[in-house]
C-alpha cells in the first residue's frame, strides 16, 4: 500500500495531515535586550578600562608595529589615546588624537541607540547591509586618512 516516496509513520494514520509545528512564543523583552544590553556593556568596560589605564603613560599597552617599523602612522594610531580623551569627556584631544576613531565611536553610538531602541519596541535588529561600494568607500577614506596624516600638510591629523 505504502508507494516508493511514500513514508509510513506507525503513529499517525496514512489519511491523516501531518502535524503542525506550533509557532515560537514571542520573545520578551528582556530577550530581546539582552544581545544590545550586553554589547553595550563590553563596549563601556572597554571604554572604563582606557579611561582608567592611561595609553600617554608607556608600557601600559603595545606600539602599532606599523608605526615601529617604518614610522608610518596607521588609521588606527592614536585610537587609544583618542577613547581615554573621549572617555574623559575631552572631544577636542580626542578628535586630535584620532579623528577616525571618534568618527566610529559616534557611529556606533548611533547604531547602539538604533538597536536598543527596536529592541524595546519588538522591531527587527538592525543590519549593516552595505552593499560593496560602500565598504570600498569606507575603506578608501581609511586609507586617504592614513596617507594625509602621515604627508607634511595634514600633520594636524597625526597624534
Amino acid at each position: 500500500m505504502t508507494g516508493k516516496n511514500q513514508r509510513v509513520d506507525a503513529f499517525r494514520t496514512p489519511d491523516a495531515p501531518p502535524p503542525q509545528a506550533e509557532p515560537a512564543p514571542p520573545a520578551t523583552r528582556a530577550r530581546r535586550l539582552r544581545a544590545p544590553a550586553l554589547t553595550l556593556a563590553a563596549a563601556v568596560a572597554a571604554f572604563a578600562y582606557v579611561g582608567t589605564v592611561n595609553p600617554n603613560e608607556p608600557g601600559h599597552y603595545p606600539v602599532c608595529p606599523l608605526l615601529r617599523l617604518t614610522g608610518i602612522l596607521c588609521p588606527g594610531c592614536g585610537g587609544l589615546r583618542s577613547a581615554h580623551a573621549f572617555a574623559h569627556g575631552d572631544l577636542i584631544t580626542a578628535f586630535g588624537a584620532n579623528a577616525l576613531a571618534v568618527t566610529g565611536y559616534f557611529v556606533f553610538a548611533g547604531f547602539m541607540l538604533l538597536w536598543l531602541i527596536r529592541a524595546v519596541r519588538g522591531g527587527p535588529v538592525p543590519r549593516l547591509a552595505l552593499r560593496p561600494l560602500y565598504w570600498w568607500g569606507i575603506g578608501g577614506a581609511a586609507l586617504v586618512f592614513a596617507v594625509v596624516r602621515n604627508l607634511s600638510f595634514g600633520s594636524a591629523l597625526a597624534p
